[in-house]
């Protein structure tokens, strides 16, 4: 698997064999590691994942971002790796970017995975990702609440190494906190394109775990609704990052779907 930064310093691993490639989109807050098991378990397909703006080891230098920046980063990745079509798996922020990436180059995309996706958020839902952010600008620490929200207290008891993983990622530098807070302003405030997500016609999964408090299975049951071509699986006991916690459940899913 060849690691890499493309000409735009974009910070890529690309693993080319014979098949359409899996592309994996991260979280806010996150890098591609986050995939890592998804990668490992997908061996026998072309994968290719990467670190979005300002997040891992992809720079960042503008005041602002918006999904559509990170729809181009992504298409200026698959020109300089020549890749003309892909199956496209997002999560969380990087579900949105999916979508959006999806609607602008519907015939980029084979298929499309959706993990954790926020739609239709509530007033107070929305109050609630506004508060976190209000308290990461403030540089008030929220690592640890997040883990909480993203696994259970049993898996995190269980395997300290994800624990220390996640919070080695989440813990940023200053000029890396700057960045992060970028992204996730753009995901605090985001606001659903309905008219863009009922143009997408090509086969979509959305997947979310039953116990995922702030990308609920009601949001992900909406999204469905407005996806013409979608199916809807809940990983039972999952959290939002039911890809780590559930990931033998996750994987077959995500295999499944792109086999058939």
């Amino acid at each position: 698997m060849s690691q890499n930064f493309d000409p735009n310093q974009n910070y890529y691993f690309f693993n080319k064999k014979n098949s359409i490639p899996v592309v994996f989109v991260h979280g806010v807050g996150l890098d591609h590691q986050m995939w890592d098991a998804q990668v490992n378990y997908l061996n026998e397909f072309s994968i290719l994942t990467y670190d979005l703006l300002g997040h891992g080891k992809t720079p960042y230098n503008k005041e602002k971002l918006s999904l559509k920046d990170f729809s181009d980063q992504l298409l200026d990745l698959l020109n300089y790796l020549k890749i003309d079509k892909i199956n496209l798996i997002g999560f969380s922020l990087g579900s949105l970017i999916a979508l959006d990436f999806t609607s602008r180059y519907l015939k980029k995309v084979e298929k499309l995975i959706l993990i954790g996706t926020t739609y239709k958020r509530s007033d107070q839902e929305r109050s609630l990702v506004l508060d976190r952010y209000n308290q990461a600008k403030l540089n008030k620490p929220i690592s640890k609440q997040a883990i909480k929200r993203w696994f259970s207290d049993g898996y995190l008891k269980e395997n300290p190494k994800t624990y220390d993983l996640f919070i080695n990622i989440l813990n940023k530098k200053p000029e890396d906190h700057k960045n992060f807070l970028k992204a996730y302003e753009l995901f605090a405030n985001h606001y659903d394109d309905f008219e863009a997500i009922k143009k997408i016609d090509i086969k979509t999964l959305v997947m979310t775990g039953s116990d995922d408090i702030g990308s609920t299975p009601t949001m992900s049951k909406e999204l469905v609704k407005d996806l013409v071509n979608s199916t809807y699986i809940e990983i039972k006991n999952g959290k939002h990052l039911c890809s780590i916690e559930c990931v033998d459940d996750v994987n077959m899913n995500i295999k499944k779907f792109i086999n058939n």
